[in-house]
């Protein structure tokens, strides 16, 4: 009796410190985000806001966890297309990216609150675009899909958690820009508080 009663309470007190590690969740917050390119006559210009909402999903046991998220994205990047010629003033464009991201991190814990993590991450374009095109540059063949990575840190306090994350491109969002083929990757910082449910 005494050792079904200690196995009752080992069994008890894993699944409570699993319920502690584990978990579903919303989360949302903003990021800033600046179009890179390499090379050519086009070039960054101011970083831009934006912002995510969405679903995410905490697994692990003690020290390690994985987290699986699924997010909408509204984000937007400035670029400058710079003239050979000193007379012609630079032109600003501007895309809008709406799209679904989809990143898996994975990290491991610190002081139980602080979590170090990081992974990679799948965007799907959803419905992306250039404002104001001039006439060198009228529109923009945006990739169905590309691949980036993020990693950062995130406090948990209770069933609320904030992370900061900065996330990288690792391929071009489209082929060539008008008449222009330099390369070109989203970069942006991530700010997001979500609250877990279960």
């Amino acid at each position: 009796m005494k050792k079904l009663v200690l196995v009752l309470l080992v069994s008890l007190g894993s699944l409570s410190a699993y319920a502690q590690k584990n978990g579903f969740g919303l989360k949302g917050g903003l990021s800033s985000t600046q179009v890179n390119f390499e090379g050519g006559q086009l070039v960054p210009s101011d970083a831009q806001m934006g912002y995510h909402l969405g679903v995410f999903a905490r697994l692990g046991g003690v020290g390690f966890f994985v987290q699986p998220e699924v997010l909408f994205t509204q984000t937007s990047g400035q670029f400058l297309e710079i003239s050979s010629l000193s007379s012609i003033p630079p032109i600003n464009y501007e895309a809008k990216f709406n799209r679904l991201d989809v990143p898996v991190m994975a990290g491991f814990r610190i002081l139980k609150i602080i979590r170090v993590m990081a992974g990679p991450i799948a965007s799907f374009n959803i419905d992306s675009s250039l404002k104001e095109a001039g006439t060198t540059v009228q529109n923009i063949d945006f990739k169905a899909a590309t691949l980036g990575y993020q990693t950062g840190v995130g406090i948990d306090l209770g069933n609320l958690t904030f992370e900061g994350k900065y996330e990288g491109g690792l391929s071009r969002f489209t082929e060539n820009i008008g008449p222009f083929t330099a390369d070109n990757r989203l970069n942006q910082w991530v700010l997001s508080v979500g609250f877990k449910l279960f």
